[in-house]
């Protein structure tokens, strides 16, 4: 059996992931309004994965961050381009450009159970290649108009089963969902 894969991601009420430039200013700002000491479930959810999987683009915002959010984790990022690591993240980082399918099986052979697959692109590939066990988002109460959306097109209906809606009292909605013929 493959390793599970798990989307936890938050998007704009109209569904986007960051601006069309990448800038998740948005989201930086509506975090100001979250009361300290809460993460609305991330650190559970991160601590029961063992595999971080995301594409350059979040890579590349993740690096902007103050701290590598990432501590003791695998972290593959799946490119198709050339990409240089900085010293800090060489034992940290592998960066492959095999299909998700293909990423799978061999993160699976080597131990891994559960995938944190993040990034748009990367989300959209893994969902075209039928591997998503289940998907958390938390909507943000702002509507951008235009940016990054969480799901492309697809080539048929994925179905979804509704798990749980968490709501917070500044204003988050979180949604998680099992993707419909996923092992349970």
């Amino acid at each position: 059996m493959l390793a599970k894969a798990s989307v936890f991601i938050a998007t704009s009420l109209d569904g986007y992931i960051s601006r069309l430039d990448g800038s998740i200013d948005w989201l930086n700002e509506a975090n100001t309004a979250v009361p300290t000491g809460e993460d609305c479930g991330y650190q559970k959810f991160l601590n029961s994965v063992d595999v971080v999987v995301m594409g350059r683009n979040t890579f590349e915002q993740v690096q902007t961050f103050d701290t590598w959010p990432y501590e003791g984790k695998q972290v593959v990022v799946l490119s198709s381009r050339p990409l240089t690591l900085p010293d800090s993240l060489a034992n940290k980082v592998t960066i492959s450009s095999e299909t998700p399918t293909t990423l799978t099986e061999r993160l699976t052979k080597a131990g891994a159970r559960r995938l944190y697959v993040d990034g748009g692109i990367t989300i959209q590939r893994f969902l075209a290649e039928g591997l998503v066990d289940d998907i958390t988002i938390t909507l943000i109460p702002v509507i951008l108009g235009q940016g990054r959306p969480l799901f492309g097109r697809v080539t048929q209906d994925i179905p979804l089963f509704h798990t749980g809606t968490r709501t917070f009292e500044f204003g988050f909605i979180q949604l998680s969902y099992r993707v419909a013929g996923r092992a349970e």
